[in-house]
């Protein structure tokens, strides 16, 4: 089984906006920080996933947004999620509350502070280190262990 799924790290001044996951049930990511994202709907482009998940979560409309990474994420060898990693520096509009976690503006500098996924962890240092395109696949066991990273089709864990 697979998901297509897109996720975006907006920036604004020298921050981050994060997704500290607390609120929704039943939920993979919870107690993390993450970008923010989700799901493909039927017949989406990853562009349009992109657009429709930042604004219902933020509140923003995304003005400039750049197609950063394909991040391919196996679940204990049941689940092959394709992430569609994005970042975005221009927006406008009113920040709303997000029903799956609290939003907020993290300084650059506090980011791999946070509680992260192993893996999120490298994608973020890549995105701070790199301009151009990259991909990357991350396995995880069933204890949400991180076991295995390929970056560019080279094993790097």
């Amino acid at each position: 089984m697979y998901k297509l799924s897109t996720l975006c790290y907006i920036k604004r001044d020298d921050s981050i906006l994060m997704l500290h996951r607390v609120k929704k049930k039943n939920d993979i990511n919870k107690g993390k920080w993450i970008g923010v994202g989700g799901h493909f709907e039927d017949g989406e482009s990853p562009e349009e996933c992109l657009i429709r998940e930042v604004l219902e979560e933020t509140g923003l409309k995304l003005t400039s947004y750049k197609f950063r990474a394909i991040i391919t994420f196996i679940y204990d060898k049941d689940i092959t999620e394709y992430m569609h990693l994005y970042t975005a520096d221009e927006f406008f509009g009113e920040m709303i509350e997000c029903d799956e976690g609290n939003l907020s503006w993290v300084p650059k500098s506090k980011l791999l502070d946070l509680e992260l996924w192993d893996g999120d962890k490298i994608f973020l240092k890549l995105l701070d280190e790199r301009d151009d395109f990259f991909s990357l696949k991350l396995i995880y066991d069933k204890n949400d262990n991180l076991v295995e990273a390929v970056l560019d089709g080279n094993r790097i864990k």
